[in-house]
């Protein structure tokens, strides 16, 4: 019960994203609702409902919001994180996937797989970057932190 059971995404303010960013942030939610870790901390000494939950991410006044329901639509948490840490990881994400997009219409099939395996390094640090930041707030497996690093990449497209 421990998991996210559905996403959304507040666009308010957000530009228009390419179909690439578009595809990115549709593969992410997919993955997320099929296979995901997401569980709550007790806080403060009360215990925290049990998931599943539903999850919106939005940034406000600068920061990445998580707003927490259960399923059933009940608010169980909210808290924000600074977007400083991950400014680097997500530039870094956007201009080697870039260059991955535009290596597949031209380059080699090896050429392609060196390029991917840089942006899953670069992927793989921002997943590491929100699993520290998440660190007493919520806790999750690298692979669910991957999928939210994705999104989180989507929200700084805007």
């Amino acid at each position: 019960m421990n998991r996210i059971c559905q996403i959304d995404i507040d666009e308010t303010g957000l530009a228009a994203p390419t179909p690439e960013i578009e595809q990115e942030r549709r593969v992410a939610i997919f993955d997320l609702l099929e296979d995901n870790s997401f569980a709550l901390p007790a806080r403060e000494g009360r215990a925290i409902p049990p998931g599943p939950y539903r999850l919106r991410l939005s940034i406000r006044e600068g920061r990445l919001v998580f707003d927490i329901d259960t399923e059933a639509g009940s608010r169980v948490a909210e808290f924000h994180l600074s977007l400083g840490p991950f400014r680097q990881a997500v530039k870094d994400y956007f201009q080697i996937c870039e260059s991955y997009f535009d290596a597949v219409k031209r380059l080699p099939p090896s050429q392609i797989e060196a390029i991917d395996m840089a942006r899953r390094g670069i992927h793989n640090e921002g997943a590491r970057i929100l699993l520290e930041r998440l660190e007493g707030k919520a806790e999750t497996d690298i692979d669910t932190a991957r999928r939210l690093f994705t999104l989180i990449c989507v929200l700084h497209w805007g």
